[in-house]
């Protein structure tokens, strides 16, 4: 089951460098369901694999020009404060109702890679939207911390539209922020939850080896051949893990639910988070006229 599980961390690498992203979306399951790790555990070791594979992934894309550091330091910096308050938060959060969120988050990122993203007229403005920026990096991050996602499928469109950022910018930049926020997520964690490190190691070496193959395979395949394949595998994987973390929570009855004032308050807001989320993540229509520049990848 562990070499399985070493060949399947491959897929994580081959997602981002294939995609842009998507990284996390596998991750937590695969720490889950076949390295049998529990959910808590599972999130808070996701986000250092994840990290590492989209450092080497970011680096790549920042040898071809197309990593912007300035706005990626801005927008990481509200990102990773929203992270480390969301990890901790989910320090009081059912490890059941933690994967609940996840595949929720799983879904909204399956119907954004079926849907794709066109870049638009936005992307040629030169004035950054400061408090947008901000108030954008703290809500993925607070996700990115709570559940392990990386939020990318969030974080392009934005960079897009409120940064002005082309699509290709925008994913090698949503790559570095995804770096910033999954290492402060990681360090909300690493206050309540133990990982094991040989594990973590060897996860991602096997995810960066993927990434170097998947940005490779992109001169070879064209990502709309595949991104909606993928979609569809993730959304099943959504479903099934409802499924499966819904029958539990409901056996736990109101243990794993949300009991106090601040917990019913954070997890309306993560809910408006991914209602908002629908929104963003359909990326602005691209100028009337012009060619649009399709990011066939979801940007995770």
């Amino acid at each position: 089951m562990f070499a399985l599980g070493l060949l399947l961390s491959l897929a994580i690498g081959l997602s981002l460098g294939f995609f842009g992203g998507g990284g996390s979306i596998l991750t937590v399951p695969l720490l889950v369901y076949v390295f049998a790790l529990p959910p808590k555990q599972a999130i808070a070791s996701s986000l250092l694999v994840v990290a590492s594979a989209s450092a080497v992934a970011a680096l790549q894309h920042a040898r071809a020009g197309k990593l912007r550091l300035r706005v990626a330091l801005f927008f990481g910096a509200a990102g990773m404060a929203g992270a480390y308050l969301g990890a901790r938060v989910a320090a009081f959060v059912a490890g059941e109702v933690l994967l609940l969120l996840f595949a929720a988050m799983m879904g909204l990122t399956a119907l954004a890679m079926w849907r794709g993203r066109s870049a638009s007229a936005a992307s040629e403005a030169s004035e950054i939207s400061p408090a947008k920026l901000l108030l954008q990096g703290l809500a993925v991050g607070s996700f990115t911390g709570l559940v392990g996602a990386g939020g990318g499928f969030l974080i392009v469109p934005a960079l897009v539209l409120w940064a002005g950022l082309p699509m290709p910018s925008a994913i090698g930049t949503s790559l570095f922020v995804i770096v910033l926020n999954s290492l402060a997520g990681f360090a909300g964690y690493a206050a309540h939850v133990r990982i094991d490190p040989g594990l973590v190691a060897a996860v991602s070496l096997c995810a960066i080896a993927g990434s170097v193959a998947g940005a490779r395979l992109t001169k070879l395949v064209h990502p709309s051949s595949l991104r909606r394949s993928f979609a569809v595998f993730v959304l099943v994987m959504a479903v099934a893990i409802l499924v499966r973390e819904a029958s539990l929570v409901l056996a736990a009855g109101e243990a794993a639910l949300p009991k106090t004032l601040p917990q019913l308050l954070f997890a309306l807001a993560m809910l408006a988070v991914g209602i908002a989320s629908g929104r963003v993540s359909r990326g602005p229509r691209a100028a009337e006229g012009s060619s649009p520049e399709y990011d066939e990848g979801g940007g995770i």
